[in-house]
């Protein structure tokens, strides 16, 4: 299959080098010439330290390639994916399957990386999303991972799982678009807060309590939102969760520990040298549960450390003195 791949970071050149491995013909675009030329000539990309490219994987910095692609994918940041989306869109033929990798909620719109891909493509193109616990890095060295392959299409979600599975990458069809990309993108603010916690040297028990409690508003908010609470246990959700906040790989986390440390946001944010999702993420998905008329407190915390400059051990003390309350929604009468 001859697939085109938008977005050079490091998820984006690890599922391109997954995709060659399984025979696929690749083609790898970044915006920049200079880099472009320069991966071609070195066959490393610096956003993925350690990795070499394969030899049959195509870079290039000219869009038009896409034009004789089945498959495009889509991996740039959510931060500047409806720029990338713009920018492929003359070079789509109808018909071919997309797919997002990126996980994020846009800022101003609340829309999910999906909606923006089919707001710039148009409705003449299939669109699946490809989540779950997947560091580029481990991806990179053929490292067990698996994730979700999303598409209310079940032909077209299969055809996804088909085209990057192999024996190290398992890949599963799941029909629940709006559950799978919220939790990607939910659970990266979850990680920059388990990261604070972490810089306040709070423990473990502390950590647990937070990645719990953040899990039952993400299945609050993704059953408001049209998706589906079973959604949140499965691999896009308590997968990505474990991962991206235990990890030494995580940005997110990393980013929050720093915060938690005493460190300027901004200067946290330099510090990690690369996009941390959950920045923006707080603040769509506080924007979003606001809309929904869902309750984040986990979130809005979150957001008020990033954005109000609000002190993270005073942010902590107003959890845990919220109103008492059953932790699921029991019917007393009837149990």
């Amino acid at each position: 299959m001859k697939i085109f791949v938008y977005g050079s970071g490091a998820w984006g050149t690890a599922l391109s080098m997954l995709l060659c491995g399984n025979g696929h013909q690749v083609t790898l675009w970044t915006h920049d010439p200079e880099k472009a030329a320069a991966m071609v000539r070195t066959r490393k990309n610096p956003a993925l330290a350690g990795a070499v490219l394969p030899r049959e994987l195509a870079v290039t910095s000219a869009p038009a390639g896409a034009e004789e692609a089945e498959l495009v994918l889509l991996a740039s940041p959510s931060n500047i994916l409806r720029r990338t989306a713009r920018t492929a869109a003359p070079h789509i033929r109808p018909g071919t399957v997309l797919v997002s990798a990126t996980k994020g909620i846009e800022a101003g719109t609340d829309l999910r990386m999906s909606e923006i891909i089919r707001q710039e493509v148009g409705d003449g193109c299939p669109v699946a999303v490809l989540s779950g616990p997947s560091h580029a890095e481990e991806v990179s060295r053929r490292m067990a991972t698996g994730c979700v392959a999303a598409c209310a299409d079940k032909a077209v979600a299969e055809l996804v799982q088909k085209t990057f599975m192999n024996d190290m990458f398992r890949v599963y069809a799941n029909q629940d678009v709006v559950g799978v990309e919220l939790c990607g993108a939910v659970k990266n603010v979850i990680a920059l807060g388990c990261g604070v916690i972490d810089g306040l040297a709070l423990g473990d028990n502390a950590k647990a309590l937070f990645m719990t409690r953040a899990m039952a508003e993400l299945a609050n908010l993704c059953l408001r939102a049209g998706g589906q609470r079973t959604t949140c246990s499965g691999l896009a959700g308590m997968g990505d969760l474990i991962v991206t906040c235990l990890s030494g790989h995580s940005r997110n986390r990393q980013a929050g520990l720093l915060i938690g440390r005493g460190a300027p946001v901004a200067l946290a944010l330099r510090e990690v040298g690369a996009v941390v999702e959950g920045y923006y993420a707080a603040a769509s998905a506080t924007e979003l549960g606001k809309k929904l008329e869902v309750e984040l407190p986990i979130c809005q915390s979150v957001y008020e450390i990033l954005y109000e400059d609000a002190d993270p051990g005073e942010m902590l003390h107003r959890l845990m003195n919220r109103d008492r309350r059953s932790e699921f929604d029991y019917d007393w009468d009837k149990a």
